[in-house]
């Protein structure tokens, strides 16, 4: 156990660079980590690594080592997920990220659904806005919003958010609604600044094409949440995605504006590493999310 628990160091050094990041990864101390390596250069009597206060880097040696012992230890993994999959008790932790508005307000109530079904998985879940390395920082998979961006990872759309501009009765009542996205610049905008361009809100053109309007308001937020309760309050006007928005166009405290030039839905995707055999907890997770998203979600209903 021991020669193999510094085999997979040696790997997670390699792939990640570092041996602090190595020691994150296999959830030990940096310190053990170079423990471990340095017991399999004694072991093998050569050199693997090249260290310097900055930067570590296999040497020829390393390098061929590290090209014959990935597949090994990869097949190693592959015949434990393939025993561990032979029980109908699905068991273990899982990992997963996702983004913090959509994973704390539509994910999680998902999430405590699936717990509830299988009480053998640990769910061990991020919700952040930053894109994670879904590979090199453990996760079994994540849950994106917009484009996927990582290709190396298999890819299954779950569901479709719009974003919308919604403002509410009391704004609107003394200032007449926008009828053209250029009309924003006219209006109080309340900025997400979540957005890559915060101040230019995306709208689909004449020609199909996506158009930018230029916006501005004194009250910006790091929030979707909080945008819309600031429009809740007739403080200007939001640009927010309709998961957010939903249940307070419904009860009619904010109103749908500019339908008719609003982009194409942002798809929201989960994604997850390739794997010869895909653990049944992931399948499972993956499989659940697919079912309760594949009608339309309840966010679009009702407005």
């Amino acid at each position: 156990m021991d020669r193999l628990d510094s085999d997979r160091m040696f790997l997670a050094v390699i792939e990640t660079g570092s041996f602090t990041a190595a020691a994150e990864k296999l959830d030990t101390r940096s310190g053990q980590a170079s423990k471990l390596i340095s017991r399999l250069e004694a072991e093998l009597g050569v050199r693997l690594l090249n260290r310097t206060t900055r930067s570590v880097a296999p040497t020829e040696a390393g390098r061929a080592y590290y090209d014959r012992l990935k597949p090994l230890v990869d097949e190693l993994d592959t015949l434990d997920l393939d025993i561990r999959n032979i029980s109908q008790s699905p068991r273990g932790r899982l990992r997963l990220t996702a983004p913090l508005t959509f994973g704390t307000r539509e994910l999680a109530p998902a999430l405590n659904a699936f717990a509830g079904l299988y009480p053998d998985i640990e769910l061990d879940v991020t919700f952040s806005d930053r894109v994670v390395n879904v590979v090199d920082e453990g996760f079994d998979l994540a849950v994106r919003v917009g484009r996927p961006g990582d290709s190396s990872l298999i890819i299954r759309r779950l569901c479709a958010v719009r974003i919308v501009v919604v403002g509410a009765p009391s704004y609107l009542e003394q200032h007449d609604a926008p009828t053209s996205p250029a009309d924003l610049a006219r209006h109080a905008c309340i900025i997400d600044t979540n957005f890559r361009e915060p101040n230019r809100w995306p709208f689909k053109g004449a020609t199909g094409d996506v158009e930018m309007a230029s916006v501005d308001g004194r009250i910006r937020y790091s929030n979707a949440e909080a945008c819309v309760q600031a429009a809740e309050l007739g403080l200007g006007l939001a640009c927010v995605p309709a998961f957010v928005a939903g249940e307070a166009l419904r009860s009619g405290r904010l109103i749908r504006l500019l339908p008719s030039f609003e982009t194409d839905p942002y798809d929201v995707h989960v994604l997850y590493p390739h794997s010869r055999h895909l653990a049944t907890k992931v399948r499972l997770l993956v499989d659940f999310l697919s079912e309760r998203y594949r009608q339309t979600p309840h966010w679009e209903r009702g407005w």
